[in-house]
């Protein structure tokens, strides 16, 4: 479908929407929304204060820990506005533009997550198997190529996203799934060929999360082969404790997104609050528990934590 002036038709704004059947109930919604944005910003702002703070802390693993953080904090910004206007202010009206602007984001920042969650993964495979050469290998430099690294990958992947989605008419109406802008959903109102849309989503999907996830596996099949060569049981359990914040990290971020996609292939007749309550999992809830799982899971930071609080006291 075409404008007057011969170029492919685009609504000046999109409509978002709440959570179905949900719309005498946003008061308590938007609560919820509101607390889950304050632990998730407060949780990891006070991770990367924390880390920055403590010498005990300038290790590679609390490098990529900060890594994470500042990655959810991504995460949690990107949503935070056209969430809050919707269900705090009821205001359901984004700019196209500002709509690819932001599914850009959404999806840069969650596909970063995957290639943080991959590095952490070679930071306990190089302290669990090759622990004499931890320092010498994770050295600040390659800490920071291998941030650098997963910026850039993510960046260059996602780039085209909002070029392919400008191209397309929009012809099935304005109104989104959710209270912020997604490709998938974008898809969903736009009219023409999206093949090529559908594919290089695809591929992005592959390439990042389907390549992380798969080295996240073999780092992890190697982890277990060198502890359970360990003769002590004590020592092992300790090894296993090293690596117990990042598993349950893996499994907040992969099993949303494995839920999402199976719902997707294999339950199409889903009523429509089941596919938005699962993107909101998928997007809230990991930058939420990730400061909680470190902060419970890892001695050095519930230490860290104290010693601020006991200074804060005195």
């Amino acid at each position: 479908m075409l404008g007057v002036n011969g170029t492919p038709f685009q609504p000046a704004t999109l409509q978002l929407t709440g959570i179905p059947g949900m719309q005498t109930g946003h008061a308590w919604v938007a609560l919820v929304f509101c607390i889950l944005y304050l632990i998730s910003i407060i949780g990891n702002l006070s991770i990367l204060t924390l880390v920055a703070q403590e010498p005990a802390l300038h290790q590679p693993m609390y490098c990529f820990l900060s890594m994470l953080s500042l990655n959810d904090l991504g995460v949690s910004l990107s949503t935070l506005p056209t969430v809050l206007a919707t269900f705090c202010f009821n205001y359901r009206h984004v700019g196209f533009d500002a709509c690819l602007v932001q599914m850009f984001f959404i999806h840069t920042f969650s596909f970063m997550e995957s290639g943080i969650l991959l590095a952490v993964s070679f930071d306990r495979f190089v302290a669990i198997c090759d622990p004499l050469r931890y320092s010498t290998v994770l050295t600040n430099s390659r800490i920071l190529a291998m941030g650098l690294g997963i910026l850039t990958k993510s960046f260059i992947t996602l780039f085209p996203f909002p070029f392919l989605v400008k191209w397309l008419p929009f012809c099935k109406g304005k109104v989104l799934h959710h209270s912020y802008c997604l490709h998938p959903d974008l898809m969903r109102v736009a009219c023409g060929d999206t093949h090529v849309n559908n594919i290089y989503g695809l591929f992005v999907v592959i390439f990042t999360c389907g390549v992380d996830s798969a080295f996240i596996l073999l780092s992890y099949a190697l982890i277990l082969r060198a502890v359970l060569a360990i003769a002590s049981q004590e020592q092992r359990l300790k090894a296993f404790n090293t690596c117990m914040s990042h598993i349950c990290a893996v499994l907040a971020f992969y099993v949303p997104i494995i839920t999402v996609s199976m719902i997707h292939r294999f339950w199409k007749s889903a009523p429509p609050v089941v596919h938005v309550m699962m993107s909101n999992v998928y997007l809230f809830v990991p930058p939420m528990l990730n400061p909680i799982i470190y902060s419970v899971k890892t001695k050095e930071i519930r230490r860290g934590i104290l010693k601020v609080l006991y200074k804060s006291q005195s």
